[in-house]
C-alpha cells in the first residue's frame, strides 16, 4: 500500500498543555506597515485580503507566462494554499492542520521499498521517537539538527515525523493557555534540507531522510534500545561531542538494519546540554555537516518573508512583492535547490531585536534562582557580549540585586531596550566607520502585546529623532500579514529576519536566539553582529 493512501485518523481536541511556549502566542491583530500599507488601511480586512490574493493570482499567472512551467509538489501546494487562505480569510476559526504538507511528505520518492541500498528495504534506519514534544519550536529545532547530524555520522537513514505538541494521534488540536494550536505540524512546513528528506549534496552517499510511516513499512521488526544504555557510560556533564561519539559507537555496534530508541528514554541531546557551553565542542563537526550547510527554510516560510519584506527593507510594498518573483518562480524549476546556507545573506542596515514577553518573565526569575548561563550557542567565545552568573543566586535562591541583573538581560524594560539599541547602533557605526553601512531600520521579533509593541516602536523612533539619526522604518512581528498556515509557523518567519539582519540583539537565554546565532555563525557572519540584552 502506498504511504499516501494511509490517511490520518479523524482527530479530537487535546487539552495536553505545559507551561512551555509554543511556536508563537497568537497576536490580538495583525496589520500592515503604517507607512507602506497606508493606502489599504481604510478598507476592511476582507477587501485587503482579496486585494492581496488578486495580486498573487496576477503574479503567478505572469510567472507561468514568463517561465513556461507548471508548479508541482510543494510548489503547487504552497501557491494553491496561499491564494485559498487569503481569499477564505477567517472563514475557518480553527488553526490549519497542514494536510497537504503531510501528504506531500508521504509522497516523497525515497518512500519506495524497492530502491537500491542504502535506501529502500535494505537500508539502515534510525528512529528517535523520544524527541522533544510539548515544547517551543526553538527547543525542537536545535534537537532536530543534532539528531539528524548523529544519524548522518552514523551512516543511517534519519527518520522524522512532525513538530509535535501532543503525541496523542487521536487529538487534532491542543489547548495552550485557552488557545487552540495544531497538535502536530509537518516539519517540511517549517524547514527544508536533508533533515526532512531533501537530497544530499552531490558526492554524498548518505540515504535521504524518510517519514516514520515508511520506517514502519520497511522495519516491521527493529532493535529497540533504551537511552540509559548509552547514558550510563558517560560522565554526568559530558560535552556534546562525547555524547555524539557514544551514540555513534552504539549505533555502529548494532547489526540490525532498523534501530529505534525507547520512547520513554530521555532525549539524546538533553536540554541541559543546549543550555550550557557543553554544546559548543560539537561545533567543528556540526558546522561542516551537510545537515547544517544544506539547511534552509520551507517554501511556506520563504513566501511569508518575501511578501512582508517591505517591513524590514527600504523598498516599497510593490517593489518588495516584485522582488519575490525570482524566489517564487524558482520553486517551479525542477533544478532549483535553495539549500545553501550562504544564500541567507544579511540585509544591509537592518537591526533585528528578539524580545520575549508574556509569562517568560517567570522563566527569567527562575534563571536568577539557579545562576543560569546563556544558552550554549549564545556563548561562542568570539561573541562580544559575555555573561557570567553574578553572586546572589543559586540552588533556588536569589537576591533582589541578582534578580534585577537577570531581568535586564532576559526581560528588559522599554527604557532598557531603547538604551541598549542606542549603544549597539553606536558600536556598529564604529565597526564600519571606514565603510559606511550603519543601521537604518528595526524589526522587532516579539510575542508582546500590540499595545506594548506600539509603545516600544514610538520610543525607538523618538530616540532616533533625539540622536539626529531617524530610523527609516520600525516594524514588528505584529505587522506581518500572514495566511492561516503562515500564522502557525510565524516564529520561523521571525527567525529568517533575525538570521538575515545586519545586526541582531537577542535574548541570551532563548533557544530561538541561540538557533539564529548558530545559523549566522555557520554562514560566516561576523561574530560582532550578534549581540544580547
Amino acid at each position: 500500500m502506498r504511504l499516501l493512501d494511509q490517511r490520518p485518523p479523524k482527530w479530537r481536541r487535546s487539552t495536553d498543555c505545559t507551561t512551555v511556549l509554543p511556536l508563537k502566542a497568537p497576536a490580538p491583530s495583525r496589520a500592515g506597515s503604517p507607512d507602506s500599507m497606508s493606502s489599504l488601511s481604510a478598507y476592511p480586512r476582507r477587501y485587503k485580503r482579496l486585494f492581496t490574493a488578486a495580486v498573487l493570482v496576477l503574479s503567478i499567472g505572469g510567472l507561468f507566462y514568463t517561465f513556461g512551467s507548471t508548479p508541482t509538489g510543494h510548489a503547487a501546494m504552497q501557491i494553491e494554499t496561499l491564494v485559498e487562505d487569503f481569499v477564505s480569510g477567517e472563514s475557518n476559526p480553527n488553526p490549519p492542520l497542514y494536510e497537504k504538507w503531510h501528504e506531500a511528505e508521504l509522497a516523497m520518492p525515497q518512500h519506495d521499498p524497492d530502491l537500491p541500498y542504502p535506501e529502500g528495504k535494505e537500508g539502515r534506519y534510525f528512529w528517535a521517537p523520544n524527541h522533544v514534544h510539548a515544547s517551543g519550536w526553538g527547543n525542537a529545532m536545535q534537537e532536530l539538527i543534532l539528531n539528524a547530524h548523529l544519524s548522518y555520522v552514523a551512516k543511517r537513514t534519519y527518520v522524522f515525523d512532525n513538530y509535535t505538541w501532543s503525541r496523542d494521534l487521536s487529538q487534532e488540536y491542543s489547548d495552550f493557555n485557552g488557545k487552540l494550536i495544531p497538535s502536530r505540524i509537518p516539519l517540511t512546513a517549517l524547514v527544508g534540507g536533508p533533515i526532512v528528506g531533501d537530497s544530499w549534496p552531490k558526492g554524498e552517499l548518505a540515504p535521504r531522510a524518510v517519514r516514520k510511516e515508511f520506517f514502519d513499512q520497511v522495519c516491521p521488526e527493529r532493535t529497540v534500545i533504551h537511552g540509559q544504555e548509552v547514558v550510563s557510560s558517560l560522565p554526568s556533564e559530558a560535552p556534546a561531542s562525547q555524547v555524539l561519539q557514544a551514540w555513534m559507537d552504539k549505533l555502529n555496534s548494532i547489526e540490525d538494519r532498523c534501530v529505534e530508541i525507547d520512547i520513554s528514554s530521555a532525549q539524546i541531546f538533553e536540554i541541559w546540554i543546549f543550555g550550557t557551553k557543553r554544546v559548543l565542542d560539537i561545533w567543528p563537526s556540526l558546522r561542516v555537516s551537510p545537515v547544517m550547510t544544506q539547511f534552509h527554510w520551507s517554501p511556506l516560510v520563504h513566501s511569508a518573508v518575501e511578501l512582508n519584506s517591505h517591513l524590514f527593507t527600504t523598498t516599497t510594498f510593490l517593489s518588495s512583492l516584485l522582488s519575490s518573483f525570482p524566489l517564487i518562480s524558482s520553486y517551479f524549476q525542477t533544478n532549483y535547490n535553495p539549500t545553501l546556507l550562504a544564500q541567507y545573506k544579511p540585509i544591509p542596515g537592518l537591526l533585528a531585536l528578539h524580545i520575549r514577553r508574556g509569562d517568560f518573565v517567570d522563566h527569567c526569575h527562575h534563571l536568577a534562582k539557579w545562576s543560569s548561563q546563556y544558552n550554549g550557542f549564545n556563548s561562542f567565545p568570539d561573541l562580544p557580549d559575555k555573561f557570567e552568573a553574578p553572586p546572589g543566586g543559586g540552588w533556588g535562591e536569589t537576591t533582589p540585586e541578582n534578580d534585577a541583573i537577570y531581568i535586564q538581560h532576559c526581560f528588559p524594560s522599554i527604557a532598557q531596550i531603547v538604551e541598549r539599541v542606542s549603544q549597539v547602533r553606536n558600536d556598529e557605526q564604529v565597526r564600519l566607520r571606514r565603510r559606511g553601512g550603519g543601521l537604518k531600520s528595526v524589526f522587532i521579533m516579539t510575542n508582546g502585546r500590540k499595545e506594548w509593541v506600539d509603545e516600544l516602536k514610538e520610543a525607538l523612533r523618538r530616540r532616533g529623532v533625539e540622536e539626529r539619526r531617524e530610523w527609516e522604518n520600525v516594524a514588528s512581528s505584529r505587522d506581518l500579514v500572514l495566511n492561516r498556515e503562515q500564522k502557525g509557523i510565524a516564529q520561523s518567519v521571525d527567525m529568517v529576519v533575525g538570521q538575515r539582519a545586519q545586526v541582531i540583539i537577542g535574548n541570551g537565554f532563548s533557544s530561538l536566539t541561540s538557533n539564529i546565532v548558530m545559523l549566522r555563525m555557520a554562514n560566516g557572519i561576523h561574530p560582532d553582529t550578534n549581540r544580547f540584552w
